[in-house]
């Protein structure tokens, strides 16, 4: 257990979750700490709710109409505009609303809003979309194994899972060919922001801004010239009251759809072959039966979530487990810790592949924001996976990047939002034949 972990045993309230670096190499025993006060616990740096009890998590999260998801992304920082002051701050969230970091995406929305532009991205991620997609996420996954196998070993988070999801997304929403280089350019240039969730607290009011233009300019084409593409979908549908929502409104939900699915599915799938390289007998297990692979990813969201937590504001008065919230109190509903809620999983610190409950967990939140790109995440994982175990006979941890098997090291994104490792080195033995 590392240093960090330790003081958060034993004196929780010392550790700042949203600044100090021990809860990101392992927020695991801190969540255990607070839950172990009180699955509601307020913590003192900050002034936020945390809720790590699973109940409560759903509680939370199935409320739309108490909590509010303005500051879903970025909680305490950097504040709210004005004071929050009085027993329904409802009409002070919908005047200061467009101040705040993220204002513009999705996941800050509140119903009615909320729901009108979700249902763009609803009635585009079908099942026959998904299905049609699928297809070609075979051909992609084996394009980047041809290159990423080839070396015998490398690192798989930038040598195959971000390339790969990459590929998917541009794919599914129908970006050309030509452009797709630009836009890796663009994910992977400096614009000035160190990331949502960083532990720094800084972030700018937009950082997904410099997509903006490039998804409106393809809106702007696929309503002159439609195409059998999710652009074009999006480009072309109406709101629930029959209105053309305007190609500002289009370009940002495409825009989340692009930077969020991405970004998830990368951590899902190196978690994903972490777990594989490290336990010789699931990999055996995976490789025997591969009808368990959808309740291995289950588990794998379960246990290590690629989002940490989400926010809420309290617009009213209100309990939560028994626990009172006032108005204008900031909640983190932090998924990775009610995933390990032992009242509703047994054993919850144990990986269990065949593990009956798995898909209870919380890694795509629940309630109406859900995230909507959850079946294609799942979709990507699957077809990921048994590519590769198609194509290796084994999959190890690489001992030069990440050290011997009792003395490992890895790192993780220094942010309090995202749960996901930097680097992923592997080594692995080719099958004879790969499967084609």
């Amino acid at each position: 257990m590392t240093k960090g972990a330790v003081q958060a045993v034993n004196d929780f309230d010392a550790i700042d979750f949203f600044r100090d670096e021990g809860p990101v190499a392992d927020p695991y025993p801190y969540f255990e700490a607070l839950r172990g006060q009180c699955p509601v616990q307020r913590e003192s740096h900050h002034d936020v709710m945390m809720v790590t009890g699973y109940d409560e998590a759903v509680q939370v999260f199935s409320d739309s109409e108490t909590f509010s998801s303005c500051v879903s992304v970025t909680g305490p920082f950097p504040g709210f505009p004005v004071p929050l002051e009085g027993d329904d701050i409802s009409e002070l969230i919908e005047l200061h609303r467009d101040e705040l970091p993220m204002s513009d995406q999705l996941p800050t929305f509140d119903p009615p809003m909320h729901t009108a532009h979700r249902g763009l991205l609803m009635r585009l991620i079908t099942p026959r979309r998904l299905k049609e997609n699928e297809a070609s996420m075979w051909h992609l996954a084996d394009a980047q194994l041809d290159e990423y196998l080839a070396a015998g070993e490398g690192d798989f988070i930038g040598g195959f899972a971000g390339p790969f999801t990459l590929r998917v997304i541009t794919d599914l929403l129908g970006i050309p060919d030509a452009d797709r280089d630009e836009f890796v350019e663009e994910l992977n240039r400096p614009h000035g922001d160190p990331g949502v969730g960083s532990t720094s607290g800084e972030m700018t009011h937009t950082p997904l801004e410099y997509l903006y233009d490039r998804f409106a300019a393809y809106v702007e084409d696929r309503r002159r010239e439609p195409r059998d593409d999710v652009i074009t979908g999006l480009a072309v549908a109406t709101f629930p009251d029959g209105s053309t929502p305007d190609v500002a409104d289009v370009a940002r939900v495409a825009t989340n759809l692009f930077a969020a699915g991405q970004e998830t599915t990368v951590r899902l799938l190196s978690n994903a072959l972490k777990i594989i390289a490290e336990q010789p007998e699931i990999q055996a297990l995976l490789r025997a039966e591969r009808d368990r692979l959808p309740n291995f990813i289950e588990e794998v969201l379960r246990m290590e979530s690629p989002i940490k937590g989400d926010f809420r504001l309290s617009r009213t008065p209100t309990t939560v487990g028994g626990v009172d919230i006032p108005a204008g109190t900031t909640l983190m509903v932090l998924n990775g810790a009610a995933n390990r809620d032992p009242r509703h999983f047994e054993d919850p610190q144990t990986f269990d592949a065949t593990r009956a409950n798995a898909r209870h967990h919380l890694a795509f939140g629940r309630g109406v924001h859900t995230c909507p790109g959850a079946p294609l995440a799942r979709a990507e994982a699957r077809v990921a996976i048994e590519r590769i175990l198609d194509r290796t006979s084994d999959i190890r941890i690489s001992e030069r990047v990440h050290g011997p098997a009792d003395a490992r090291e890895y790192r993780y994104l220094p942010t309090y939002i995202l749960r996901g490792l930097t680097h992923l080195g592997l080594e692995f033995t080719l099958a004879e034949e790969p499967a084609r």
